[in-house]
């Protein structure tokens, strides 16, 4: 059974152990967390984001953050969504955003979701797919430079009102 729960500070040299190749690094960052390759130092920089974990029986097996892209807690903004390398493609990237999307929702009571996705990272796209965000409608594509490249990256959505439970 996979469920969430807060990051700890112990969390972190799991998270440091996934072998995590540059392309992939800065796929998952954008840059936000420096220059490659990840250290304690660059994770500890998202204290001030909603951390979570996702968990198998056994141990961590994926990560995320949430935060307010807006200041309200209409719209929660999902980051750094990773999957340990050994589990991907195995449906744990689907249910830990599945698991995001109940507290976002629950919880948190928000009524949309948000991310943003490299359209290099085909994987990660049909895996936000298949966990039911959409490409957001209207939204121009933004470029970042990365590795020397421009790397154009697609806003995806997910409307959470029609799912409220009373």
């Amino acid at each position: 059974m996979l469920r969430l729960r807060p990051y700890g500070d112990e969390d972190a040299k799991i998270i440091l152990s996934w072998p995590i190749e540059e392309k992939r690094f800065y796929q998952w960052t954008a840059g936000i967390l420096g220059e490659y390759p990840l250290t304690l130092e660059k994770l500890s920089g998202l204290s001030g984001l909603m951390r979570f974990v996702l968990l198998d029986e056994t141990e961590v097996s994926g990560f995320f953050t949430l935060r307010n892209p807006k200041e309200t807690p209409d719209e929660v903004r999902f980051g750094f969504v990773i999957v340990d390398p050994k589990k991907r493609g195995q449906g744990y990237g689907k249910e830990m955003l599945r698991l995001g999307l109940v507290f976002a929702r629950d919880v948190y009571r928000a009524e949309k979701a948000t991310l943003g996705v490299f359209e290099n990272n085909e994987a990660a796209w049909r895996c936000y797919r298949a966990a039911g965000f959409r490409d957001a409608p209207g939204e121009a594509l933004k470029s970042y430079a990365v590795m020397g490249e421009a790397w154009p990256c697609r806003e995806m959505e997910y409307d959470l009102t029609g799912e409220r439970h009373a």
